[in-house]
């Protein structure tokens, strides 16, 4: 009977690490919509708690958009004014999530008979509406914004939408641990009228920026931290990325996202079937 749970439990950990690889493909080939799978990869292949899976999920998704967001760099595909006019509130957002909104959710928030909604499922949920919203945005068809290298990079827009969007995403990352990728492309391709291989690459930089504020407002829980796993997690992550990069001038990542937001569909669909009703 051992060798039969071990065996299950290497099964999990084989997928985890092969969700860790698609999860920084999906970084790279379309900028959006992988970090999203990290917190359910950890917390269902990993047995993570949901709470300790923000922290590592944090630090995984900003390594590894750091990795992608320097090889888009080099290719001269960040716009550093929307980068800062948005990652600045971004920043500060998340520092006061995890500080201030974070800490003050109750770990019991609901004892209704046999119902007991405690933080950790509160996170789970509340990802997985996450998930569903992501995964509508990622399937849509955005006539509105077609993929168009001519588009002006450096066109004038109002800052203004950009900074209040910046403090929204802020405070999701924040929360969940999740980069909104998904939320950041749109607002930089709509708002700011940059192209969407800027967008990309802004989009990473921001990301980068969020995840690292937020990891380091967990420092008291890092000596919790297993940096052995987070390496390894992190490192096939980092492959995911590099791999998903070389391959993005030959695969269009508009193609790409409606199948990619179908996955994240069942997912988030998954998470709320199993939490909800198999618990």
């Amino acid at each position: 009977m051992q060798h039969v749970v071990r065996g299950n439990v290497y099964q999990m950990e084989i997928a985890g690490f092969i969700g860790a690889f698609l999860m920084g493909l999906s970084l790279g080939l379309v900028g959006s919509g992988g970090s999203i799978l990290t917190v359910p990869i950890l917390v269902y292949l990993f047995s993570i708690d949901a709470l300790a899976a923000t922290t590592y999920s944090l630090f995984i998704v900003g390594i590894t958009s750091m990795v992608g967001a320097t090889v888009r760099a080099g290719a001269g595909n960040i716009h550093w004014p929307a980068t800062l006019i948005f990652g600045l509130p971004s920043l500060v957002s998340v520092y006061l999530t995890r500080s201030f909104i974070l800490p003050v959710i109750p770990s019991v928030i609901v004892h209704q008979g046999n119902f007991i909604l405690t933080k950790s499922l509160f996170l789970l949920l509340l990802f997985a509406v996450l998930m569903l919203l992501a995964s509508f945005s990622m399937i849509r068809e955005r006539h509105e914004h077609p993929e168009d290298e001519n588009t002006p990079a450096n066109g004038s827009y109002d800052p203004f939408p950009l900074f209040i969007k910046g403090i929204s995403v802020g405070g999701i990352t924040g929360i969940l641990g999740a980069g909104g990728g998904f939320l950041i492309i749109p607002a930089l391709v709509l708002m700011a009228n940059l192209p969407m291989n800027k967008a990309v690459g802004t989009s990473l930089i921001i990301i980068t920026a969020n995840s690292f504020m937020g990891f380091w407002r967990d420092y008291h829980l890092h000596e919790l931290i297993d940096w052995r796993f987070l390496v390894y997690f992190s490192t096939i992550a980092i492959t995911g990325i590099l791999t998903g990069s070389s391959l993005a001038h030959k695969i269009s990542g508009e193609k790409l996202k409606p199948i990619f937001g179908y996955f994240i569909l069942l997912m988030g669909a998954f998470i709320l079937f199993k939490e909800l009703f198999l618990r």
